[in-house]
């Protein structure tokens, strides 16, 4: 049986994950490189920005939660600096809950990237660690298994992410096994290190190509030759699935005593690859926990992956942004044009911006698309070069309509616009008012229809102050979506009856 996906992705908002693993904190530091020290042969980045997130088993949690689902997340963390920005962005994650164990022996584990290149081409210049990759052992160790069984009742499925730091330890990783075996949940393993013997009956492993040529000690490069090693590595661990991931191959699932499916990866414009595997397992795991079959939630996690490697940094999926992907759009082009993040908008300005292009902006939340605004669209479209349209969410329709509102959802409307050839890209927002996007596209023309004053169009201050322009596009006479629907909540109007020939 199919898996109906369209209804199915509603459900990850009741689902409930399990995270356990090392944890770390991501820092990216963005800026340009013009010029080579004076005191060495090495390159001297103008620092433009700095952003810091969760990264490691702390990117499963952070994506889990970007789907809608609630993460019961068990780390280790240090006692410093790095511990304690950890924990603020933890608290800023309402539905990550999250059981801290301090190691006062080690470091927070670390890592910072310096980028060149702000925006479009970047490079990656160098990456600084701290760490000490030492398994925890006595009362630390205890405490991580004593977190993890008593979260698990509350789990629908147990995410195991190693990343050879420590806190996995042979003894951790199969208490955890052992426990959710007994109670029935699923056991996703995102794995490192070569004897993977250690995660003996998980339910599914997600080992890369490399990681795979490295357990199961054979070359593993056609699609023939990977799922025979998935198919090696399942029976050798007594795992139910093994799902390898191949980049640009897309993925390879081999489940014991079934045939191996591959599916190929998305085409994507590839931003960065940090933390890929991190969304893989974390949609994998919702997936599993809402009980999909594995072949769907690869699937998902295939569909997740192209979104989150679009990103820059370490980024996480939402569920709109999974089921813009994975569902069917009208072509690729609309699919292209949807935008929930706004990371991905600035990209998209960069480009344009230096290309020296005009780029205009509208809203609405353009609930059912008439001919008003197709000529409010195609006038805006012909005032400059790219066309941004700013979306009102499905929460942020319903205030502004009422509870009635919007008769389609956000991903419908978003796709009916894109389809159209004036719209450049649809931005989702969820604000009570487009100001912010506003702040953040800068456009140099700002379009709305002829019903506004030019006084009362939000954001005009903001673009005129910036040198824009606020144009205002005479309406269609007798089109409105509010009449639309008031007309088709009217009972039917009964239909003339013929009389027969010959009577009068």
């Amino acid at each position: 049986m199919m898996f109906d996906f369209e209804h199915r992705l509603a459900e990850l908002g009741a689902q409930t994950v399990l995270c356990v693993g090392d944890l770390m904190l991501d820092e990216f530091v963005y800026g340009e490189v013009s010029r080579i020290s004076p005191e060495a042969p090495a390159p001297v980045i103008a620092v433009a920005r700095q952003e810091a997130v969760i990264g490691g088993a702390g990117n499963v949690a952070r994506n889990v939660a970007a789907l809608g689902a609630r993460c019961l997340f068990v780390g280790v963390i240090g006692d410093d600096d790095g511990a304690r920005a950890v924990r603020a962005a933890l608290a800023a994650e309402p539905a990550i809950e999250a059981s801290l164990v301090i190691d006062r022996s080690r470091p927070t584990t670390r890592k910072v990237r310096f980028v060149a290149g702000e925006r479009g081409q970047s490079t990656h210049m160098l990456r600084a660690d701290w760490e000490v990759a030492k398994p925890i052992a006595g009362e630390i160790e205890d405490a991580v298994i004593r977190h993890a069984l008593s979260a698990l009742p509350e789990a629908g499925a147990v995410v195991l992410s190693d990343y050879a730091k420590g806190t996995l330890t042979p003894r951790v990783i199969r208490a955890i096994i052992d426990a959710a075996g007994k109670l029935g949940k699923p056991v996703v393993v995102d794995p490192k290190g070569a004897d993977f013997a250690v995660y003996r009956d998980a339910t599914l492993i997600t080992p890369n190509r490399k990681e795979l040529e490295d357990a199961t000690r054979r070359v593993a490069v056609s699609d023939a030759e990977v799922a025979a090693a998935a198919a090696e590595l399942a029976h050798a661990t007594a795992s139910a699935a093994v799902l390898v991931t191949r980049s640009e191959q897309g993925m390879t699932l081999a489940v014991a005593g079934e045939a191996p499916i591959h599916v190929p990866a998305y085409p994507v414009n590839v931003r960065d690859v940090s933390g890929a595997g991190d969304t893989v397992v974390a949609v994998l795991g919702a997936l599993l926990a809402m009980g999909a079959g594995f072949e769907p939630a690869m699937r998902a996690a295939n569909a997740a992956a192209a979104v989150v490697v679009g990103k820059r940094g370490t980024a996480a999926v939402t569920a709109a942004e999974l089921r813009s992907r994975i569902l069917p759009a009208a072509t690729l082009a609309p699919e292209e044009k949807i935008v929930f993040d706004w990371s991905v908008l600035d990209d998209r300005l960069a480009e344009w911006r230096h290309q020296r292009l005009r780029i205009g902006f509208t809203n609405g939340c353009f609930d059912l698309i008439h001919p008003g605004h197709v000529k409010v669209l195609a006038e805006a479209r012909a005032c400059c070069d790219r066309l941004v349209v700013g979306l009102n969410s499905d929460a942020s329709a319903r205030r502004l309509k009422g509870d009635h509102r919007p008769i389609q959802n956000e991903q419908a409307r978003a796709e009916v616009l894109a389809a159209l050839e004036a719209v450049d890209l649809v931005v989702v927002f969820g604000q009570d008012t487009p100001l912010a996007l506003i702040g953040h596209v800068r456009p140099t023309v700002l379009v709305k229809g002829g019903d506004y004053k030019r006084e009362e169009v939000v954001g005009y201050d903001v673009v005129e102050a910036a040198g824009g322009e606020v144009v205002l596009v005479d309406l269609v006479p007798g089109h409105s979506t509010s009449r639309l629907v008031d007309r088709s909540r009217e009972p039917a109007k009964p239909l003339a009856q013929k009389k027969p020939p010959g009577q009068a």
